[in-house]
C-alpha cells in the first residue's frame, strides 16, 4: 500500500473569500505497514519528516503545513432555531399569515446575527407548519 498523495491545492473555499487557494491537508499512511504517519523533525538535517510509529518508516514532508484550523464565524441569522419554536408559550405571537400554509399565527424573534452593519431583523415561525420567514 502506497502512502497517501502529497497535499494538493484546493481553492474552493478560499476563492470565495478572495484569498489564495488553501493547501489541502491529508492524512498520510506508511507504505510498509499501512499505519498512520506522524510529523517529526529530523534534527540533524532540520527537515520535517513523516514517520511511522510502528515500523519507523520515514519520508520527507513535501509541505511544511501539517495542520490547519479553519474557523467559520459566520453564524446564520436563524442559527439554532428549530421548527418547534412555534409551540413555545414564552415567545411573543402575532397574527401574521404564513406564506407556505396560509395559517394566521406566528411567533417572532430577532435575528441572531450580531454585527454593526446588520439592522434589527424580525423572523417569524409559523405555529402550524414551522416555516421560518421574514
Amino acid at each position: 500500500m502506497a502512502s497517501s498523495p502529497a497535499p494538493s491545492a484546493s481553492g474552493e473555499q478560499s476563492q470565495l473569500h478572495g484569498q489564495k487557494p488553501l493547501e489541502q491537508i491529508t492524512f498520510r499512511f506508511c507504505s510498509e505497514c499501512s499505519n498512520m504517519l506522524y510529523p517529526k523533525e529530523d534534527e540533524a538535517d532540520r527537515k520535517l519528516m513523516f514517520t511511522c510509529r510502528t515500523c519507523n518508516f520515514s519520508e520527507e514532508a513535501t509541505s511544511s503545513c501539517i495542520f490547519r484550523n479553519v474557523l467559520n464565524n459566520a453564524a446564520g441569522e436563524t442559527a439554532g432555531v428549530t421548527q418547534d419554536v412555534g409551540s413555545d408559550p414564552t415567545l411573543p405571537r402575532e397574527q401574521r399569515t404564513c406564506p407556505s400554509c396560509n395559517h394566521g399565527e406566528a411567533v417572532f424573534f430577532q435575528s441572531q446575527q450580531r454585527s454593526a452593519e446588520t439592522g434589527m431583523k424580525l423572523f417569524y415561525v409559523c405555529c402550524y407548519c414551522g416555516n421560518i420567514y421574514q
